[in-house]
């Protein structure tokens, strides 16, 4: 783990719209608050963004994508400016940690050593496929005469609407593939968790993106949100967020055939076999739930045990959690920060009392407060579930993990796999083979085996069923980006 030196809370300038390369407050004026969930103190005012707003800023990108050069420029000097903003980023990680901290409860450390190289890393591996020219020429074996020529193209306007549990990542992992492949960009962030995206918006304008290029918008994402989809000069939807929210994206969005990337819910399982190393598997499954505080699409949230080593899973997993340290996301001790909002909060500990009432609570189940404040829970863990509770099928979006029994193979992935959601998995076992082969009978977009939450920007991402489709990252996320052209050219 990198040797860094955690700095202290910061004041934060406001936050306005940044719309036509020019930085502006919201057309009503209205602000809004962000709010600290470890001291509960306000961190600074937000412009509150208002559907007027919403069109300004799309007319500023569909402008900019019509007659600005963004999408006529070369490649390569498309290229030079992503490199350019992955240099400024790491430059200024030491405020993007800070703001995630204070915004949205993430431990600096965790920030620092893991999600800021793979924030800049997306825009420095989109950038390198900029670089490459990705276009084709062909031959027809019965017309020597004629040409055949393919080309991707940008699709234009791209809506990028953003979570609130990790703001940074998954708004680099839209707004990286759509500008290095030609596109403009409207970027609505989460509204409980705006200020990383406020940085990022001032590294673009300072790696010197032409003005419409990129535009944010912060506010109300019913509001916000409802706009760009109804706006027919937006031609992509990327979202992630709630499967609910999603599926009113998708029919709202049919009417004007937008392109679509949805990556949402989960419920993801991790499966333990009773030849797995066990300490090894243990750590996995903690880190697996509980890591960001269980705010993660693709968190643990369902431990599946083989029975001949269920008891002694529950018991280690149990006593790590019961120690697991919660703290302030500024003390490098912390391993468990505070839920990012009092909605969540509550939300979190609703599903909590649902499981005493229906499973065998063996860690956890309350909150904690540092200093008298902040919205802490500890890392709760419910023995003896079944895949049929509330807690089982429910994205919980919290630190809280059910444990379900299983005899067999078979009834491993019949349970796995007895969900509406198919985002990741894992499976811990120390049989290579087995793990091979139970990864193919998985339905999800994504398998960890004896490991979990790996990722990096050259591997695609993304769900099945309701948790979405479309994939980020990797070469998969260009293609969604663009659009075919063929050219026939007959030169006779």
């Amino acid at each position: 783990m990198a040797d860094i030196t955690i700095p202290r809370r910061k004041a934060i300038a406001a936050g306005r719209l940044l719309i036509n390369g020019a930085w502006r407050d919201a057309a009503s004026g209205e602000t809004s608050t962000t709010v600290d969930p470890t001291t509960e103190a306000p961190i600074t005012s937000i412009a509150k963004a208002g559907v007027s707003d919403a069109g300004d800023a799309v007319a500023a990108a569909h402008r900019a994508f019509e007659q600005g050069p963004w999408a006529r420029m070369h490649h390569e000097e498309r290229a030079k400016i992503l490199f350019r903003i992955a240099d400024l980023m790491d430059e200024r990680a030491e405020d993007f940690a800070v703001r995630e901290a204070m915004d949205m409860g993430m431990p600096y450390r965790d920030f620092r050593d893991t999600i800021m190289p793979h924030c800049s890393g997306l825009f420095r591996f989109h950038g390198g496929l900029a670089m490459s020219a990705m276009d084709g020429a062909y031959r027809t074996s019965y017309e020597p005469d004629v040409r055949v020529l393919t080309r991707r193209e940008p699709l234009g306007v791209v809506a990028a609407i953003t979570p609130f549990n990790f703001p940074l990542a998954l708004s680099c992992s839209k707004i990286a593939p759509a500008l290095a492949a030609g596109n403009t960009v409207v970027h609505k962030p989460a509204t409980d968790t705006p200020l990383t995206a406020l940085a990022l918006a001032q590294v673009i304008l300072d790696a010197g993106m032409p003005p419409g290029v990129y535009n944010l918008i912060t506010g109300p994402g019913g509001a916000i949100g409802d706009a760009l989809v109804n706006d027919g000069r937006v031609d992509k939807i990327a979202f992630t967020g709630s499967t609910a929210v999603g599926q009113g994206i998708m029919r709202q969005g049919a009417a004007s055939m937008k392109h679509l990337t949805m990556e949402l819910g989960g419920k993801s399982p991790n499966i333990v076999f009773a030849d797995a190393d066990i300490d090894a598997a243990v750590r996995a499954a903690f880190w697996g739930i509980f890591w960001n505080k269980g705010e993660v699409c693709v968190a643990g949230s369902r431990l599946l045990v083989e029975r001949a080593c269920y008891d002694e899973v529950v018991e280690k997993l149990s006593a790590m959690a019961s120690t697991a340290t919660l703290g302030d996301p500024f003390d490098p001790d912390t391993m468990v920060g505070p839920i990012a909002s009092r909605s969540e909060y509550d939300k979190v500990l609703s599903y909590i009392e649902d499981g005493k009432r229906t499973a065998r609570l063996t860690a956890g189940g309350g909150t904690r407060q540092v200093g008298g404040k902040g919205l802490f829970i500890e890392p709760t863990i419910f023995a003896d579930a079944t895949n049929e509770l509330k807690i089982s099928r429910e994205e919980i979006f919290g630190p809280v993990l059910p444990v379900i029994p299983f005899d067999s193979e078979d009834e491993a992935i019949r349970i796995a796999n007895d969900t509406t959601y198919g985002l990741a998995s894992g499976i811990q076992t120390g049989d290579l083979g087995r793990a091979l082969r139970l990864a193919d009978r998985i339905k999800a977009g994504t398998v960890w085996l004896n490991c979990w939450h790996k990722y990096h920007p050259n591997a695609p991402f993304g769900g099945y069923k309701l948790s979405g489709y479309g994939r980020e990252q990797g070469r998969e996320a260009w293609e969604s980006y663009t659009q075919y052209k063929t050219v026939w050219a007959n030169l006779a």
